[in-house]
């Protein structure tokens, strides 16, 4: 079974305000890439590079949505 389409807002949104725990990518269903920005997050909260990693990684995933190059876990574009 198909899930229906994902909204661009709604993956935009969770991308803005949940990014460091790259709950958009889960939202989408890449749940590879969420875990590797969850991990990213948890290993490197504590030193200075992690704030730097992960605000240019969910900035990159904010246009990277709002442009449509991030695409569903079945390939659609999102709506």
């Amino acid at each position: 079974m198909v899930s229906p389409p994902k909204s661009k807002a709604t993956a935009a949104l969770l991308c803005l305000f949940l990014g460091g725990l790259g709950i958009h990518r889960f939202y989408t269903g890449q749940a590879g890439l969420g875990i590797a920005l969850l991990l990213t997050t948890l290993f490197l909260s504590w030193t200075v590079v992690w704030l730097a990693v992960t605000l240019v990684w969910v900035l990159v995933d904010l246009v990277l949505i709002l442009t449509g190059s991030v695409k569903d876990q079945y390939g659609r574009p999102l709506i």
